[in-house]
Order: structure tokens, then sequence, then C-alpha cells
């Protein structure tokens, strides 16, 4: 799922491959743009503005696109076989004579005046992955509406950019908290700890493969003990283990765990909407309201 980390990545290859090298081939499958040629034009630089890419192009042009949920764009050699999808998936086309980049399923893709993307990004708030990233800000907007949930607040771009669905729920089990916790019940200090967790998880998976939440030193308690706490996390009552850790394997502690065993404490992993996005938590970590 293309998050803050993973939109970085696809910016980073997009610009190998396509900066600085004239487009000798052009296609925007999508009826707005379908006639656009942007054939003979060099590409200036691709960057990542939360889970936005912007592909800047000579003569102040910059197409503008979104992945959300299963877009991806992918880059091939000139006699590489194109893999993404099949071919009426394809919604753009930039090539050079070296390197292809194909989009697919991309839901928004829009030719745009550089001096105009404030219409596709000046919505969003600081980046967390961007040189704009500022935390304060950052805490200011969450604060502005204390009611709201914590997990639909962290998904809002508005209030920081680059958080998915994920690590929503990966953020939540690490602070302990259901996301249906009202940002102003949450206890003081709390926030601003997850808010730079937030901005080192997503920073630690910004080169990774395949995103990485769990600890390489956490270690997982039994059902019925004391659960280990979270390096970020506000640590519990001590109390003694009777039972040696098992360590963790896995990647998420909760994401997509649905029924599975809790990392730290054993309790099955709970699945729900929450703005008809899957949320998943542990009922046995992380308190507050739950559908």
């Amino acid at each position: 799922m293309p998050e803050g980390d993973t939109v970085l990545q696809t910016a980073t290859r997009l610009h190998a491959a396509l900066a600085g090298r004239v487009l000798t081939r052009s296609d925007l499958r999508v009826p707005r743009f379908a006639t656009a040629d942007l054939t003979g034009r060099s590409v200036l630089d691709v960057t990542a503005r939360g889970k936005h890419l912007l592909t800047r192009i000579e003569g102040g042009l910059t197409l503008h696109s979104h992945l959300r949920m299963d877009g991806a764009w992918r880059v091939f050699a000139p006699d590489e076989r194109w893999r993404g999808g099949p071919g009426h998936q394809i919604r753009a086309i930039l090539g050079n004579a070296e390197h292809t980049a194909v989009g697919y399923r991309l839901p928004v893709l829009e030719l745009l005046r550089t001096s105009e993307e404030d219409r596709a990004v000046g919505h969003l708030g600081p980046d967390l992955l961007g040189p704009d990233w500022d935390p304060g800000l950052a805490l200011d907007q969450l604060l502005a509406a204390p009611d709201r949930p914590l997990g639909d607040a962290l998904l809002d771009q508005r209030n920081l950019a680059g958080i998915g669905n994920v690590y929503k729920c990966e953020l939540c089990f690490l602070a302990r908290v259901t996301p249906w916790t009202p940002v102003g019940t949450l206890p003081d200090g709390m926030l601003p700890r997850l808010v730079a967790l937030a901005e080192r998880l997503l920073h630690a998976n910004r080169d990774r493969p395949t995103r990485t939440t769990t600890i390489t030193s956490e270690l997982r308690t039994p059902p019925n003990e004391t659960p280990s706490p979270a390096r970020h996390a506000p640590p519990p009552p001590a109390r003694p283990r009777t039972r040696p850790p098992v360590r963790v394997q896995e990647r998420l502690y909760v994401y997509g765990r649905a029924r599975r065993p809790c990392l730290r404490c054993g309790t099955p992993i709970r699945l729900a909407d929450q703005d008809d996005r899957p949320t998943y938590w542990c009922p046995g970590c992380q308190s507050g309201p739950t559908p």
C-alpha cells in the first residue's frame, strides 16, 4: 500500500530514470490530457510531496499523480517486458532513449503549470519526509480538533503528510491506544512522542524494500504475562516475567494480522472499519474506545 515512504522510493526511481533526459515517448491515457504531447521536452526532476508525485518538465509543466490504494509507476529498460498489470490499466507512459516509465491504475493524473502546483498539493500539512517538516505545526494541527479520533487525525494529510492506513494502525499500537481514541484525551506528552515516532518510522523505511515497524530488539511476552514496552511507548508498571520472551519475526505489529496473536501479549488482533478503512488493533495492549 503506497504511503509516504514508498512514494518517496517511487519518486527516487523515476528521477533516476527520467531527470535530465529528453522525452521521446509521451502518452497520457486520461481523456482530459489524451492529446497532450510532451515529447522533445526534458524532465527536470521528480519529487514526492506527502503521497503525491510531481514530475516537473521543461516548459513550466508538472505531471501530478497520486497512487492512492493500488496505483504504481514501473521503470523498464528498452527491451524489457512491461510488468505491472494489463494494458488497459496503463494511464501514463513517459519514455526516453534509456528508460520507459509506465503508470498503472493511477486514480489521479493531471498536467498543470508548475507555477500552479499548489492547486494539487497546497492543502498538505508538513511532509514527514520533506524539507518542510515541522513537528510543531503538525502537533498544532492535530490538536486543533481534540474530539477527532486519533486514527482519522493521523490520516488527514492536512495535518501531516505521508501517513497511510498501515502507519496509522502501527502508530496507534506503539502508543498503546486505539485508533478511535479522541486526540484531546491522550495523556500529556504522548502526541508529541507519537509525531516524532512517525517521522522516525518513515525515515527508517524510506530505503527499505519491505516496510518494517517492529523493532529488532522487541520481545514478545507469552499470553497472560506483562508485555515488554516499545522503545517509544510509555512503559507500563513493571512486573516480573515468568517465562522467557519469544523474539519477533514479523515486520508489522498489527496491520494485516487479524485474529493472529499479538506480538507483545498474545491476544488475538482485532479488525474493524474506521471510515471504510480496515483498522487493526490489539485489545490487550491498546486502551480506549472501540467500535
